[in-house]
């Protein structure tokens, strides 16, 4: 037996398995409804937004308020023991006063070596000035001979 033979065979009998089980079991009319519903303009699909009672947004809304009441209290806390601790430490004295924040830091175990020539330099270092050099040309002339 040969393939075309086989498939003359075996085609009919699948394609009536198939049409039974969409018709005698609902499939069929399931997927034509499906499809209806989803081509009638009635069936857009719409979002909403979950409804909230005025009671619950009341509770909502205070909850919120605590919250930053209790945000303020502890900011305020803070402030004060900041103060407390800076007016007592070093006689009052502030021990980094004029200095600048390091532009980077290293971290812990890192080598000593830096990742590229200007990483220990900080951003705002102005470097050295050589406008002063182009003055100088006849020096650079006898030096250049």
């Amino acid at each position: 037996m040969n393939k075309a033979d086989l498939k003359k065979i075996i085609k009919p009998i699948v394609k009536e398995c198939i049409m039974e089980s969409l018709i005698e079991e609902g499939i069929l009319s399931g997927i034509i409804s499906e499809v209806v519903k989803g081509v009638s303009p009635s069936a857009t699909l719409v979002e909403h937004a979950p409804s909230i009672t005025p009671k619950e947004d009341a509770r909502i809304n205070l909850r919120a308020e605590a919250a930053d009441g209790q945000r303020k209290k502890l900011e305020e806390h803070r402030q004060r023991m900041l103060e407390a601790v800076n007016a007592d430490a070093y006689g009052g004295v502030d021990l980094f006063e004029g200095t600048t924040p390091m532009a980077a830091g290293g971290s812990p175990g890192e080598s000593a070596s830096p990742g590229s020539p200007m990483s220990g330099i900080a951003p705002s270092d102005p470097g050295i000035d050589i406008s002063g050099l182009t003055g100088m040309s006849a020096t650079w002339k006898e030096l250049v001979k």
